[in-house]
């Protein structure tokens, strides 16, 4: 395997994969093109239902929200779709709608992508943004958690996998939006905007 460098943000605790290594943007959509998520496969939704469940909890009756990632087969956009909550999807290779970031959501779902942001930093500006006061963001990522050393870890093997969270991270960017933040599951963090 490739050696490559890596970077952890002396604030925040982030640790980034060098520009140098990055994938060019047809490489990336040919890796996520491999995907087979399947809103019909029960196995992928019990894994989204790590998020799901306790996110649907919090939320109000009649609550809108945006899938932010949502990839080749939207699935988690399905489910909170069928407990009654409308979910748009926002994909930048698969459903690059710009119209869907122009206004605000009462949550944003972004699950198993912020490990993809190049500049994470630029993307959580834009999750404030686009939720409403007293909004959730509940993201689903990998946390990095030592041991295992990162060198052996096996969530950094992925070509595509570029930003990775700390749980000294993830209470960091609470910390910078003044959001609150819980951690349902151990990959799951669900912030919440004040009202």
């Amino acid at each position: 395997m490739e050696e490559k460098d890596y970077h952890s943000c002396d604030l925040c605790g982030l640790v980034h994969l060098d520009p140098a290594h990055h994938l060019l943007p047809e490489e990336e959509r040919a890796r996520y093109d491999t995907h087979r998520n399947d809103p019909s496969d029960e196995g992928y939704r019990e894994f989204l239902s790590r998020l799901a469940t306790p996110l649907i909890a919090r939320l109000p009756p009649g609550a809108e929200g945006l899938d932010y990632g949502a990839g080749p087969g939207p699935t988690l956009s399905v489910i909170l779709q069928e407990a009654g909550f409308p979910t748009a999807i926002y994909d930048p290779f698969y459903a690059p709608d710009p119209a869907v970031l122009d206004r605000d959501w009462d949550f944003v779902t972004c699950t198993e992508t912020v490990e993809h942001f190049f500049r994470a930093g630029e993307e959580f500006e834009r999750f404030d943004r686009l939720l409403r006061p007293g909004g959730y963001l509940a993201i689903m990522t990998e946390v990095l958690e030592e041991p295992p050393p990162f060198a052996e870890w096996w969530y950094r093997r992925d070509p595509t996998h570029v930003a990775f969270y700390r749980p000294g991270t993830l209470e960091w960017i609470a910390e910078r939006f003044g959001w609150s933040l819980e951690r349902p599951h151990r990959n799951v963090a669900i912030y919440r905007k004040p009202g």
